[in-house]
């Protein structure tokens, strides 16, 4: 039986290493950004054609490579970075595998134009499936400059599987966040089919969040601590921000991006009961700590990092987030970034300090039982006898509860002490007397007797069906109408986040939106739906938005439908109002005029009828 192991072809070999270090665009552009970076570049522009698929560009300014080096810099397991594997628990740079480029070149075609400052003549290099086509000396600036072309053109099902543009080149936006939030004292440009999506100038930390988030930028709380175990420095967002959907979430460990799941929950832990459940708050946290202290050599992407003494950097972690936050509450905003210090006034050492005065009773015996507190629970009550005691009008009112009349004026007598009493007793109050009669049961339920026992009817759900059907009809019928605004509104969408609503525009405007681009990354917000009249038209809309990014990859939701969802979430803060009286029977006709009045459009039950064989066995027991 003859042989049948063999050792693979290197240019073989690189496609498959390839698959596990470039996944995408995107990834192509992280390796290169932070390649740049290692080189000492203060200024890294990055210019893609078609999403990336076409071209991918990156110039720095960095110290360039020797002839020899540029050569050699795409072999597999080439690097500069690291000698032995002891180096690998002391790296501060960003890469150090050796792969990338040897990666890059074994599926694209590559071109690479070198120099360093100390020559006249770089090195120019052509390189296309791992074979090298041309090496020659050329006149070109310090730095690097790496051209991509054609990525994945020769593992047809690699890009075959490519997302759309749009979807890539958000890929690509989230990469060069991540490597431009690593280095705000370093310039990076990002161009896209000849438009320019981010031109970031160098400068301290605030304003690089800024100009990358400019709406997460306004409402900054600082954070820092310097312990034995780890400096933490950064930004957490105001609790008032907070989303829905997770973005605005980094952490950073020795500049270099990380995911930390288990770090996220100490920030959330720090957030507990200021925030609701479904929110999260961005934050920009910058971990320092010693390199051996860590390991990056878990996956080839390096963003998944254990730490040594984890469960310490947790504690230490939740504890300055929760300092900050209690500051924030306290304390008046300042501008960290002023140059003159806040007039604070201080304290007079020669004015003499006056103690305050302090009274005691000389007689008071803190064991002393006091007689009027010795009796029964009986004897307390009688504190408010005068407001249990029972007249005959009370009476004939608590009788007059089980009878179907309800006279909330009595109600209304109850002392200033007890209003939110009065408000419960009111909102649970029924409307008529006549067997057609809804009661409402603790403000949530609908509740009315029925041939085959007690029907409750979930109040919210219920509106939340009908404003589902009616914004169904709308777009099916093309009935569309918009509430114009007499001063119209602006926003800046960040960069990532555009492409999205020019996706979604057209199917926003058939539900009543009238939103239009305006200039760079930026909407105008026209008109509303009028369905919302008296709500604030830029929440609403950034509320559909990020509701319909939390449903966007549900890929058991239909598309029409998750925009129509969004519609509903975004007007559910108004379900839990109490219901008028005029309202109740409307809000019953119109649920049993929807075509599925039982469950809303997430499957949840609207209607519950209580048999009444159950409530007599309930009875009988």
């Amino acid at each position: 039986m003859s042989d049948i192991i063999a050792v693979l072809p290197d240019s073989v070999a690189n496609q498959i290493a390839a698959g596990e270090v470039i996944q995408r665009p995107a990834s192509v552009i992280k390796e290169l950004m932070e390649n740049a970076l290692d080189a000492e570049a203060t200024d890294i522009t990055v210019i893609i054609k078609d999403a990336g698929k076409n071209l991918i560009q990156i110039i720095d300014n960095g110290k360039g490579m020797s002839e020899t080096d540029a050569r050699m810099s795409f072999e597999r397991h080439a690097t500069s970075k690291i000698r032995n594997a002891d180096d690998l628990f002391a790296l501060k740079s960003m890469g150090f595998r050796g792969e990338a480029l040897a990666s890059v070149a074994a599926i694209a075609s590559v071109e690479l134009k070198t120099k360093q400052p100390n020559t006249e003549l770089g090195t120019h290099i052509v390189i296309t499936g791992s074979k090298v086509e041309s090496q020659q000396p050329i006149n070109c600036p310090t730095g690097a400059n790496f051209i991509i072309r054609n990525l994945f053109y020769n593992v047809p099902a690699r890009r075959k599987f490519l997302k759309s543009d749009s979807a890539e080149i958000k890929h690509i936006i989230t990469e060069f966040q991540h490597v431009a939030l690593t280095r705000p004292d370093v310039a990076f440009t990002l161009i896209s089919d000849e438009t320019v999506l981010y031109k970031l100038q160098s400068g301290n930390l605030k304003q690089r969040i800024g100009a990358l988030f400019p709406n997460a930028g306004k409402n900054l709380i600082p954070v820092g601590t310097i312990t034995g175990i780890v400096e933490i420095e950064g930004f957490i967002g105001n609790p008032e921000t907070a989303r829905k959907s997770s973005g605005d979430q980094y952490f950073f460990v020795n500049d270099r991006y990380m995911r930390h799941p288990y770090f996220h929950k100490a920030v959330m832990d720090a957030y507990e009961g200021i925030l609701p459940t479904n929110v999260v708050p961005a934050y920009f946290i910058y971990f320092k700590i010693n390199p051996e202290q860590i390991d990056v050599n878990i996956h080839p992407t390096k963003t998944e990092i254990k730490f040594a003494e984890a469960p310490s950097v947790y504690s230490i972690l939740r504890v300055t987030v929760k300092e900050a936050i209690g500051k924030f509450n306290i304390a008046p905003p300042l501008d960290f970034d002023m140059e003159d210090a806040p007039d604070i006034p201080l304290i007079d050492r020669n004015k003499p300090i006056i103690p305050p005065s302090v009274t005691y009773n000389p007689n008071y015996n803190p064991f002393e039982i006091k007689k009027e507190n010795t009796g029964s629970k009986s004897n307390a009550l009688n504190a408010n006898a005068d407001f249990y005691k029972e007249s005959p009008e009370a009476i004939r009112n608590y009788n007059a509860m089980f009878s179907g009349e309800i006279y909330p004026s009595k109600f209304n007598e109850l002392p200033a002490e007890n209003e939110s009493i009065q408000l419960e007793i009111q909102q649970n109050e029924n409307i008529t007397a006549d067997n057609k009669s809804f009661y409402i049961y603790k403000s949530k339920y609908l509740v009315k007797s029925v041939k085959s026992g007690l029907m409750l009817i979930h109040i919210s759900r219920a509106r939340e069906r009908i404003m589902y059907e009616h914004f169904l009809a709308i777009k099916d019928n093309k009935a569309v109408s918009s509430q114009q605004l007499l001063f119209p509104v602006t926003y800046q969408f960040p960069v990532s986040d555009m492409p999205l609503f020019v996706e979604i525009a057209e199917d926003l405007a058939d539900l009543g939106f009238d939103v239009r681009e305006f200039g760079r990354n930026t909407v105008i917000i026209n008109g509303y739906p009028p369905d919302f009249t008296g709500t604030d038209p830029l929440s609403l809309f950034l509320e559909v938005f990020e509701n319909y990014k939390l449903t966007r990859s549900d890929i058991t939701i239909e598309y029409r439908d998750k925009l129509i969802r969004s519609m509903v979430a975004a007007g559910s803060k108004s379900f839990n109002k109490a219901l008028h009286e005029q309202e109740i029977e409307l809000l019953a006709d119109n649920l049993f005029a929807c075509r599925e009045p039982n469950y809303t459009a997430d499957g949840k039950k609207i209607i519950f009828i209580w048999q009444h064989d159950e409530i007599e066995k309930n009875f009988n027991r």
